[in-house]
């Protein structure tokens, strides 16, 4: 699979198989990630990677705690608010994978299964956290990002789909204690690895993008 086909047909999966992933592959799929691009070439990144029975004991604690009403504490504080285009981009979205939902569930059940979905992780077989030192900054946080797409597209070639997601990471403490995170390091996002369930009506929703004309501003051509 080419760069721009991947780029074009990755989406974020949120129903998974229960099919495992071979270690040999997510190795792979790492090597190549790795490859992105630092400040520098500091490489801030640590990733930890939970499959089997370590990532079972993950998403019953996950979902415990959920079921519990216990309020999730990211290790990185999240947005407050939007600006006003994006929060509508946000609520749009949002809209969007409600309705479609609508078609085979309760409406009255939707938000509870997405947020089951949520944090039981999406069923997928595994999950990477990407981790970072406290004392960087955003600029560190770019880097973060370019390895979190490298990551996905990387897992195209191999047939997987990926779900990034904060949902992930709502519970830092009980990921740092399974995975022997160093309290030093922030979690800063878990992305879902697995094969996507396609008949799944949770993977039947993709997000429109902007016309570019909108995003860039070309001059001098």
């Amino acid at each position: 699979m080419n760069v721009i086909d991947a780029l074009n047909s990755r989406y974020t999966c949120r129903a998974f198989k229960q099919d495992p992933v071979a270690q040999d592959t997510v190795i792979k799929i790492l090597e190549a990630a790795n490859r992105t691009p630092s400040w520098g070439n500091t490489q801030p990144w640590n990733l930890y990677v939970a499959a089997g029975e370590l990532l079972e004991e993950l998403r019953k604690g996950s979902l415990e705690r959920f079921s519990q009403k216990v309020a999730g504490k990211t290790d990185l504080p999240v947005p407050q608010e939007w600006p006003e285009a994006l929060k509508q981009r946000y609520i749009t979205v949002g809209k969007e994978r409600y309705e479609l939902l609508s078609q085979e569930l309760d409406k009255e059940a939707i938000i509870d299964t997405v947020q089951d979905r949520n944090y039981r992780f999406f069923d997928a077989p595994v999950v990477i956290f990407i981790c970072m030192n406290r004392n960087l900054t955003a600029y560190s946080m770019f880097d973060l990002g370019a390895l979190s797409q490298s990551m996905m597209l990387a897992a195209q070639e191999y047939g997987l789909d990926t779900a990034p997601a904060i949902m992930l990471v709502q519970y830092p403490d009980m990921i740092r204690q399974a995975m022997d995170i160093p309290e030093e390091e922030a979690i800063v996002l878990g992305i879902a690895l697995g094969y996507g369930d396609s008949s799944s009506i949770h993977n039947q929703h993709r997000t429109a993008r902007r016309p570019i004309h909108e995003v860039a501003k070309l001059k001098g051509f």
